[in-house]
């Protein structure tokens, strides 16, 4: 039997805002999945951190803020100075179509805005982090 798919859920910096992060939570958890939720303001290195702790499969990190600029970064060079980069991260909030471009760019997988279907986010997570779940057991 396959293991269930290990997910840390975030906000990181000073983002107070966690309604949208605790719907994506729920949902993933609903589809079969183990959610670690960090709870808010969260740094980078603490997110990172948890993801290695927990053995997770991705991150999400949820940025209501403006603040996807900085600190999807920071989560990126955080994974790669970890040796982590396998962990699957993904993110959404309100996030311009050119930062989303860019985000991608630098390397997080999928950016998911206001609005995007909530089976379109399992779907992608099942997707993508069973991937790596395959690749490490």
């Amino acid at each position: 039997m396959a293991r269930r798919l290990r997910i840390v859920v975030a906000k990181a910096g000073l983002d107070g805002h966690d309604r949208g992060a605790k719907v994506i939570a729920r949902a993933l958890r609903d589809a079969g999945m183990e959610v670690i939720y960090t709870g808010l303001f969260q740094t980078p290195e603490q997110i990172v951190q948890t993801a290695i702790q927990e053995d997770a499969d991705g991150i999400g990190l949820s940025i209501l803020s403006g603040a996807h600029m900085t600190l999807f970064p920071l989560v990126l060079e955080q994974l790669r100075a970890q040796g982590a980069e396998d962990v699957v991260f993904f993110g959404g909030g309100t996030i311009p179509p050119d930062d989303a471009a860019a985000l991608k760019k630098m390397g997080v997988q999928e950016v998911f805005t206001p609005g995007a279907p909530l089976q379109e986010i399992v779907d992608f997570v099942e997707r993508e982090c069973g991937k790596r779940a395959l690749l490490s057991s």
